[in-house]
């Protein structure tokens, strides 16, 4: 992928579940760089600082480390958002990720714009004028509820090079 490409910080928690790895490696991951965007990829740089503390047996050991884990993946996901030209934040769930919930905050106090990716058919709305969460709708630039629209809704809100 091209390094000078624009920057789309892919934001949910579809990385917790072997499913949800699959869907965010397979699908959503190479839709994103198929469009000419380079994927800034929390999942990938958390794999990265996590797995020699997972490979270690629980117990004080393993425990001791993970803060230091924890605060070096927050940091990483912070900068990657500060990088960013947009945001791609998955929505699905029976409620908005709590995760990305600060991410598509902390995106939107940047400046950075946030294309929501909603491919759940259940309501989550507060209301039945919302989708999801209203005060997570209002900071989206666009509600999508499929890959390919998301997309290209993340070609409209990125300024072009």
């Amino acid at each position: 992928m091209d390094a000078e490409a624009p920057g789309v910080y892919l934001a949910g928690p579809s990385g917790f579940t072997e499913p949800g790895r699959q869907w965010h490696f397979g699908v959503l991951r190479p839709a994103v760089e198929a469009a000419g965007f380079r994927a800034l990829d929390p999942w990938e740089s958390g794999m990265t600082i996590f797995m020699p503390w997972f490979m270690l047996p629980e117990g004080p050991e393993r425990d001791a480390a993970l803060p230091e884990a924890n605060r070096r993946a927050g940091e990483a996901n912070c900068e990657m958002i500060r990088r960013a030209a947009a945001v791609l934040a998955v929505l699905d769930g029976t409620d908005v990720d709590s995760g990305t919930a600060a991410e598509i905050g902390y995106a939107a106090a940047l400046g950075v714009p946030v294309v929501g990716l909603r491919t759940d058919l259940r309501q989550s709305g507060d209301n039945a004028a919302t989708t999801v969460n209203l005060q997570v709708e209002y900071f989206l630039a666009e509600l999508c509820t499929d890959v390919d629209s998301a997309v290209e809704a993340v070609r409209r809100v990125v300024p072009q090079r």
